[in-house]
């Protein structure tokens, strides 16, 4: 298996890996999807097929892109949730963060991924296999929780998935500087609300937010940092117009259906690439960043 060298300091720079899960893998069948999707709190049950088929076309936009995609096999432990391969580990410059996720289910995903990824014969270097930081209980902390700032900083949203302890954790695990960034109580514990479902970074200056919802000592911090800000509309926000991938500074890939989203980000000089994403997106609660987790960057 072809290894790679973990390298991640940035939410913009170019994404060269990343690590994904395929439909098959992680919904298994239609009928296991039949049998719960309610529960885990999809808001609709996926069509297995065309999952297959838009996952196939997202990666296929990716790779265009030039990402390298590595596949995350198939985990009885995992239910399918694990579509979201960006939430149960974060990568920070060369070690990864194994996450203590605050939806419960999911927390299997952090062994499956670390099996994955870190047991030899898996692809992250001998070198390496000791930069894995582990967040643990009260701490709570999720991938989609946590954008970067600058080199040194991250922003962690604080809220029902990523709590202080989590924030402090890795603090004081990696070195860096977290910015805790209190999230509203929105539609409730129930619902999955991450920082990045408020902000995706597009470049280093640049940002797509949905203002309404972000604190105004965050959106402070933003403007004194010098990062302009693409405000998502109203009328695109429930079907996922915040959550944008960037594959690299202004370049970003979107969920298909969200035109005034794209035209405000081509506006600002931004390059859009779409995707279908009503099975694999819009019923999961989860855009093209959950769908992948940055391996390297840069």
């Amino acid at each position: 298996m072809a290894q790679v060298t973990l390298s991640v300091r940035s939410s913009t720079a170019r994404l060269r890996e990343a690590l994904v899960k395929h439909p098959r893998d992680a919904f298994r069948s239609q009928e296991y999807l039949e049998r719960t999707w309610s529960d885990i709190g999809f808001t609709g049950c996926p069509d297995f097929a065309e999952a297959c088929r838009e996952f196939d076309a997202f990666a296929r936009v990716l790779e265009s892109a030039g990402v390298k995609l590595r596949y995350l096999p198939f985990s009885e432990e995992t239910d399918i949730d694990s579509l979201y391969t960006h939430d149960p580990v974060t990568t920070i410059a060369d070690g990864l963060v194994g996450c203590r996720m605050g939806k419960a289910n999911r927390r299997p995903e952090v062994a499956a991924v670390r099996a994955h990824l870190l047991s030899p014969p898996g692809p992250v270097s001998p070198a390496e296999w000791s930069n894995w930081w582990t967040i643990e209980s009260p701490g709570l902390l999720e991938g989609g929780d946590l954008i970067w700032l600058d080199e040194s900083t991250v922003a962690v949203g604080i809220g029902f998935r990523s709590n202080a302890s989590g924030a402090r954790q890795l603090a004081a695990q990696t070195g860096l500087d977290v910015l805790e960034v209190p999230l509203p109580w929105w539609n409730g514990p129930a619902d999955c609300l991450h920082l990045m479902s408020l902000i995706s970074p597009l470049a280093e200056d640049l940002a797509l937010v949905y203002g309404k919802l972000l604190p105004v000592s965050f959106v402070q911090e933003l403007e004194r940092r010098g990062i302009a800000m693409v405000e998502v509309p109203d009328e695109d926000y429930d079907s996922l117009g915040c959550n944008v991938l960037a594959v690299a500074p202004r370049t970003c890939v979107a969920v298909d259906g969200n035109p005034e989203t794209a035209r405000r980000m081509e506006l600002a000089g931004c390059r859009v690439l779409t995707f279908s994403g009503s099975e694999i997106c819009v019923k999961g609660l989860g855009g093209p960043t959950c769908l992948t987790r940055p391996l390297a960057r840069g």
